[in-house]
């Protein structure tokens, strides 16, 4: 077994607990994944929800930089479109400064919510003038690459220059995104927990290699360990991915249909289309759930898994990335 484990946190909110409650869980999840041996920890973004403790994960991260030691913590991701590339540098080049080569910047095209987050999070911006998502990452690139520019004998810089800048990751579920992150030099992730199909992965894997001369993504997908394998499959929840397609070129995945429904109310495009998407979660015993990613590296070459647990319950989840990692060990 050669790949390594990441995890995804969204900081869930447990029934009848505050959003203090789940970034705490977050902090001691993270110190339990660097004890476990977890390579990278992950903070997801999302926006006007009372299920998800976490809108700005940059200063959650800053926060687990400092209860931990040694674990890689980033983001999985920043959504780009609603921000200034130079703030993003300037936050990233800061992070990094606090704790030099233990910082990813991951970033993600999604909205990391519904389009009233994202009319508010975008308020007074100008569209013409802040450009496509290829435009925005390719100057959030520059600002992270070039340290100092000349703007009529004057210099601007995205500061504090850190001693090694945060390592970059480009979220993406499409071989238009694999192939963008190739183009800059950044590592991609695809998201196989939004989008499981198989074509989609094998385009987009195989573009990234091609076009980054043989560099390797890794892949984000779902997983549910459980002593028993009967035990996982009844942490298994009904449901359903959905991608909403609107007129205006904007897609989106989410985990409803319900929210499928409610991103159409909020949109102002003029039509929409609602897709249904694959969900595969790998479900078992650590041993079984290893082989089912045995499988996935030796199909598609990945060297490297972003962990996402869609399991409800904080300390189920909590077991099912323990027996994961304890695998892991055991088969190493």
């Amino acid at each position: 077994m050669g790949y390594r484990l990441s995890l995804l946190d969204k900081s869930p909110l447990d029934e009848h607990e505050d959003a203090a409650g789940a970034l705490k869980r977050t902090v001691e999840l993270a110190q339990k994944a660097e004890k476990w041996g977890y390579h990278r920890f992950w903070l997801a973004e999302h926006h006007n929800t009372d299920k998800l403790a976490i809108s700005s994960p940059e200063v959650v991260i800053a926060w687990i930089l400092a209860h931990t030691r040694k674990l890689r913590v980033g983001s999985g991701g920043v959504m780009l479109q609603h921000y200034s590339p130079f703030k993003v540098a300037e936050n990233f080049n800061q992070l990094a400064s606090l704790a030099p080569g233990r910082v990813d910047l991951g970033v993600g095209k999604a909205p990391g919510g519904l389009p009233l987050s994202t009319h508010a999070l975008q308020y007074a911006v100008d569209p013409k003038q802040k450009g496509d998502f290829a435009a925005q990452l390719k100057l959030l690139n520059d600002w992270l690459s070039v340290p100092v520019r000349e703007q009529n004998g004057d210099t601007l810089s995205a500061t504090p220059q850190p001693p090694q800048t945060a390592a970059r990751f480009l979220l993406g579920a499409s071989e238009e995104s694999a192939r963008l992150a190739a183009s800059l030099g950044w590592n991609f992730v695809f998201a196989a927990h939004l989008n499981a199909d198989e074509r989609d992965i094998s385009r987009a894997l195989s573009a990234y290699s091609h076009d980054s001369n043989g560099g390797r993504a890794l892949l984000a997908v779902p997983v549910i360990v459980a002593d028993t394998a009967e035990q996982a499959k009844k942490l298994v929840a009904e449901g359903q991915l959905y991608r909403v397609v609107a007129s205006d070129g904007q897609r989106v995945n989410v985990g409803s249909l319900e929210h499928a429904e409610a991103y159409i109310r909020q949109s102002k495009a003029e039509s929409h289309k609602i897709e249904e998407r694959k969900s595969a979660v790998l479900v078992g015993t650590g041993e079984e759930v290893h082989q089912q990613l045995e499988a996935l590296q030796a199909k598609y070459g990945v060297e490297e898994f972003v962990i996402d647990s869609p399991v409800a319950q904080s300390q189920a989840r909590l077991r099912s990335l323990e027996l994961l990692a304890s695998a892991s060990v055991a088969l190493a």
